[in-house]
């Protein structure tokens, strides 16, 4: 039985801090007692927690039970440090966020240097992913994912803050007389986000999906904006993605007889009980998620 809470702090650290090299930094420890701790550890629950090479580390099955088991707990302590520290000081510390690309980055990047200049202690972090889905990577404390569909099932905890409205446009040269219905699109040359991917229509309370002739695949939306400007093919897109008017005058929008379904923004975050410098971000981001629309 794990009698030492420290052990459990130490071993987040660890796994959080990515290296022993680091971990020991953020520890104040030499690494060889660092090593001689987890492996005490690992004697005390007989099973292997951290693979380790020159290079890297990766958690085995029984470590990553043992991360996602404690790691609430080490959280809610952590909470209850930054709510005292709160009393006598701002909130500090390193937060790391993950953002879709190209996801309003001049409006994003706005918002992150007013929140930067009003909490001067609190280190920024944020990077950004091309898939349509962030990996679970526990360095984040915030991933921020555009989607249509209801989020697969993970370790994050999810929330929607907000939709936005998509729809099916071509450039003004392409022919589109005979699409009038989704199905009608399966006829045609498209260019999507990912290689196979069908675009979904609201069919009242269902979802209908439609595949049209993959021409090209782009993962960036301002390529496959550029590539429907170009005459490449059919292209669906959130309709902020058109900014300027030049944009919207080279391109025209198909009027069909159902809907794109909306691209959803929702937060992901490991753990209910959120670090305070996290909360405020969070609160920071949801007042002024306005600029967005």
């Amino acid at each position: 039985m794990i009698t030492n809470l420290d052990d459990l702090l130490l071993f987040v650290v660890l796994v959080e801090a990515g290296t022993f090299t680091a971990g020991a930094k953020k520890l104040n420890m030499p690494k060889s007692t660092l090593s001689r701790r987890l492996a005490q550890l690992e004697d005390k629950l007989g099973s292997e927690l951290l693979i380790r090479t020159t290079r890297n580390q990766t958690l085995t099955e029984s470590g990553r039970l043992l991360y996602c088991a404690c790691k609430n707990h080490i959280d809610a302590l952590s909470k209850v440090e930054e709510k005292i520290g709160s009393l006598i000081d701002q909130p500090q510390g390193n937060l790391n966020i993950l953002l879709p690309l190209e996801f309003f980055n001049k409006v994003i990047s706005t918002l992150i240097v007013d929140f930067v200049q009003l909490y001067p202690k609190i280190a920024l972090n944020c990077q950004h992913y091309s898939a349509a889905m962030p990996e679970f990577d526990h360095h984040y404390d915030l991933c921020f994912v555009l989607h249509e569909q209801t989020l697969p099932a993970s370790n994050w905890i999810g929330k929607e803050l907000l939709s936005f409205p998509q729809s099916i446009y071509a450039s003004s040269e392409f022919d589109t007389r005979n699409i009038k219905t989704p199905e009608d699109l399966s006829q045609y040359p498209c260019i999507l986000s990912e290689d196979g991917q069908p675009w979904f229509f609201r069919d009242n309370n269902k979802l209908q999906a439609v595949y049209g002739q993959n021409r090209i695949t782009l993962s960036s939306p301002e390529m496959r904006l550029q590539a429907t400007q170009k005459n490449l093919g059919l292209c669906k897109l959130a309709d902020y993605v058109l900014q300027s008017s030049s944009q919207k005058e080279q391109l025209q929008r198909l009027s069909l007889t159902k809907k794109p379904t909306a691209q959803r923004l929702s937060v992901l975050y490991q753990s209910r009980n959120v670090a305070m410098k996290t909360r405020i971000f969070l609160d920071f981001f949801q007042s002024n998620i306005g600029q967005l629309l």
